[in-house]
């Protein structure tokens, strides 16, 4: 590490004993068939087993419940495509408290539906002609309400960290390991906690190939801002990396590879018919990456985080016959 990151390993470790019997710890699959294809042996983390299906309650809950309890009892906000949405949802009920949700009109229905399910008011906006940062901020200001970022925010990177920080727990050292990269914050959790254990790992994030914001950043050495990208991978159709998850994934991780909606949608069937877990799209990339031998690097024990799992049988099965 050349310069200091926002995020430390402890950060990490104290959001670890913040989640403890509040979070799930989620199973850790291994499959004879995916190591005999790849060649390699292969652990997922199953995030899709996480507290509203995906691993960003981890990241919602450790910021809300350090809210000062004065602005807690205000209530908090977020603004998300669907799994941080449900996640802050379901903190805030958790921590007895209210949230409001900025979500683009095109989420998912099922991802919409949960989230009213746990509480919470949904707001909408057009995810491609507006701005949806200044306005979940200026939702925030009107209502007094605490702002809880999907990604760019310290406390929410660190408890995405845990994820990765009980699958090496697990696992034990690991040659590699690929995650999901959308806003950045499962990554750099991931990029801080691997690292700090375990310097050597391969660290390789996955995006869509239409949704490559932070591989042309990290080619860049800047952040750069790309059309809202249209991809089976709704979690991962951002314009450009948050500015935190940048600075930290630009120093820590060693590559990003991109997948297809082809290769995501025979993700999807492969988690399903062999491994019989359902995956959505941006849960499933990671897994693409690996099946589609999109990883340069050839280690022998492979960390995989599998990121969520929130899909309606409809949308499954109209993606899967696609």
């Amino acid at each position: 590490m050349t310069t200091a990151l926002p995020v430390t390993f402890d950060d990490v470790r104290d959001a670890a004993v913040r989640l403890n019997g509040i979070a799930h710890r989620t199973p850790v699959l291994i499959s004879r068939t995916l190591n005999a294809l790849v060649g390699a042996e292969v652990f997922i983390k199953c995030e899709n087993f996480q507290r509203i299906g995906a691993f960003k309650f981890r990241g919602a809950y450790n910021a809300a419940a350090q809210l000062p309890p004065e602005q807690l009892a205000k209530g908090i906000a977020a603004y998300s495509s669907g799994n941080h949405a449900q996640a802050t949802a379901l903190a805030a009920r958790e921590l007895g408290t209210s949230a409001v949700i900025l979500m683009p009109e095109d989420a998912p229905r099922s991802k919409r539906e949960a989230t009213v399910g746990y509480g919470a008011e949904v707001v909408t906006y057009d995810r491609y002609t507006q701005d949806r940062t200044a306005l979940g901020e200026a939702l925030a200001a009107e209502r007094g309400l605490a702002l809880i970022p999907p990604y760019d925010h310290p406390h929410v990177i660190a408890g995405q960290g845990t994820a990765a920080l009980e699958l090496l727990e697990e696992t034990g050292e690991l040659d590699a390991l690929i995650a999901p990269v959308g806003g950045g914050g499962l990554m750099a959790g991931s990029a801080v906690t691997a690292k700090s254990l375990h310097p050597g790992i391969h660290l390789v994030g996955v995006e869509p190939d239409n949704g490559d914001d932070t591989k042309r950043s990290l080619e860049a050495g800047e952040r750069i801002t790309i059309p809202v990208p249209q991809t089976l991978a709704d979690g991962q159709a951002l314009p450009t990396p948050g500015q935190i998850t940048f600075a930290i994934n630009q120093q820590l991780v060693d590559g990003i590879a991109l997948v297809s909606d082809d290769e995501i949608r025979n993700a999807m069937r492969f988690a399903f018919e062999r491994l019989k877990i359902v995956l959505e799209p941006s849960g499933a990339t990671a897994l693409a990456a690996l099946l589609t031998g999109h990883i340069d690097h050839r280690p022998r024990r492979i960390g995989i985080i599998a990121s969520g799992g929130n899909i309606d049988i409809q949308r499954f099965t109209d993606i899967i016959n696609g």
